[in-house]
């Protein structure tokens, strides 16, 4: 089943048994073995009982907090792996080592050349695109990355190469009752920004699982600054897989017409994008879907899903900061 998403407002979540079982006003939402269940995410307010907390602990599934918009609000999970040496080999390479600086280039490279893979495959479906002139500013961002020696460089080759992606993403839209103009944070004020960014943050819960199952900080990145509850590592994990995973699901729900117009509100003060609650339901099917698909991974050469996937780019990372092979290979699909 992988991971539970709970998005009706005040529901109970409690264990039977060996079951999983969610209620909300007197009604059975759910009713799922705890053995198919890899994840779970709360978007609004919950309750939980004692004893499917225990249960969640001791099976090691974590349960993250969003709130309805989809902003993240905390985790819930086991404590760290007992493999130390993981710990250990990440805290050896903080700040301009080798392997830090080998580690961004990685993150950096593949999040840019999945980006030119987006626009690449939509080049080819819509010849009548004008995307070459961003695919050349992506280039023109690649090629620098493997002699590039410094951090905060590879930082800027990665913001130079995202602003010519989103600066082209408008393009990706086939409907046109959706735009983009930029991308848009705090708070989303488009419905295209409030997908963004509700995928991102069900990203984050997905591959900050992954580096804790692995047994890494989740708090220290390479390519993400050290900030107070920042999970830099899941961020800088999650950069490859924004425009395979997030990306793809957002211009799938737009251009198949799954969510319209009518699916969004806009808040009268922050003029932040709502998502509907049944268009928030369609969004995660989506999503859901997407993380279970499978393709060829490049580097293990057999098929995986992207959910299996996000563990087993952190695996790659570990082996490579242990010395246990020579580079980080960041999953990039042609």
């Amino acid at each position: 089943m992988g991971t539970v998403y709970i998005t009706s407002e005040d529901a109970f979540i409690g264990k039977t048994d060996e079951r999983l079982q969610v209620k909300a006003n007197k009604q059975k939402l759910l009713d799922v073995p705890l053995i198919k269940v890899e994840g779970l995410v709360v978007l609004g307010r919950a309750t939980i009982s004692p004893a499917a907390l225990k249960e969640l602990l001791e099976r090691k599934i974590p349960l993250s907090f969003l709130t309805q918009t989809g902003k993240y609000l905390g985790k819930f999970e086991p404590e760290l792996t007992k493999n130390i040496f993981v710990r250990q080999a990440q805290w050896q390479a903080i700040g301009e080592s080798e392997k830090a600086i080998h580690v961004v280039r990685g993150f950096v490279r593949g999040k840019l050349k999945n980006y030119r893979v987006m626009l690449h495959r939509s080049q080819r479906k819509h010849p009548e695109l004008q995307l070459s002139e961003a695919i050349s500013r992506l280039d023109h961002a690649i090629a620098p990355i493997n002699q590039t020696n410094s951090i905060n460089s590879l930082r800027g080759l990665e913001g130079a190469g995202s602003a010519a992606y989103f600066g082209a993403f408008n393009q990706l839209l086939r409907i046109t009752s959706f735009t983009f103009e930029a991308r848009r944070r705090r708070p989303p004020t488009d419905p295209v920004n409030a997908l963004l960014s509700f995928g991102y943050s069900l990203l984050r819960h997905d591959v900050q699982s992954a580096v804790n199952i692995v047994g890494f900080d989740p708090y220290l990145g390479y390519l993400h600054c050290q900030y107070y509850g920042r999970p830099s590592l899941a961020l800088d994990l999650m950069e490859e897989f924004r425009p395979l995973v997030v990306d793809a699901v957002v211009l799938s729900a737009i251009n198949l017409q799954i969510l319209t117009p009518a699916d969004f509100t806009t808040e009268t003060l922050s003029n932040a994008v709502l998502l509907s609650d049944s268009g928030r339901k369609e969004f995660l099917k989506l999503y859901e879907q997407k993380k279970q698909s499978k393709f060829k991974h490049p580097v293990l050469g057999r098929k995986c899903t992207y959910q299996e996937a996000f563990e087993i780019q952190a695996r790659l990372l570990a082996k490579y900061l242990m010395g246990e092979v020579e580079k980080y290979p960041p999953l990039v699909l042609k």
